[in-house]
């Protein structure tokens, strides 16, 4: 079909088709970014995206987070944090600190090693999303962005 062709179909189309267009764009390029950060991650840092996110979590959170905390952080199940943690912990990369005054209760930072190994993972991170974004001039990102947050306001009224 001819850009003008389509062009014309969607000016006709109603308001509801449309917004559903925009969702599947939307999904359709976050899907595409992720892959290809998961894959990067994989090829260049020997990790996934689930612990990359865990260790952004702890890097933020010097004084460290309790394992239902970063659970609540990257909304997944606590069963899903504690094979990460426990891998991290395995390669010197994170720690359990106990919480005192409740026995249970551990907290869990990165060690040194952890953070500048994140920190390297974090440049890296940022210069694969330059690249892939990197057809967008700065009014194309401010527009988008502008919309984005408008969107999720929008969002946020319904919940």
């Amino acid at each position: 079909m001819s850009e003008m062709m389509q062009r014309e179909r969607q000016v006709h189309e109603p308001l509801s088709k449309a917004r559903l267009r925009l969702w599947l764009k939307l999904l359709k390029a976050s899907s595409q970014i992720e892959s290809n950060i998961r894959r990067k991650l994989r090829n260049e840092c020997n990790s996934t995206l689930p612990r990359f996110d865990v260790m952004s979590a702890l890097y933020r959170a010097q004084d460290g987070l309790k394992m239902s905390e970063i659970s609540q952080r990257l909304r997944v199940s606590n069963g899903n944090i504690t094979g990460i943690v426990d891998k991290l912990t395995e390669e010197g990369l994170a720690l359990r600190v106990a919480v005192p005054g409740d026995r249970r209760a551990h907290l869990v930072r990165l060690t040194e090693k952890g953070r500048a190994v994140f920190a390297d993972q974090a440049t890296r991170h940022e210069s694969w999303i330059d690249e892939m974004l990197g057809g967008l001039n700065e009014d194309d990102i401010e527009g988008m962005i502008l919309r984005l947050d408008h969107l999720g306001e929008t969002l946020e009224e319904q919940d």
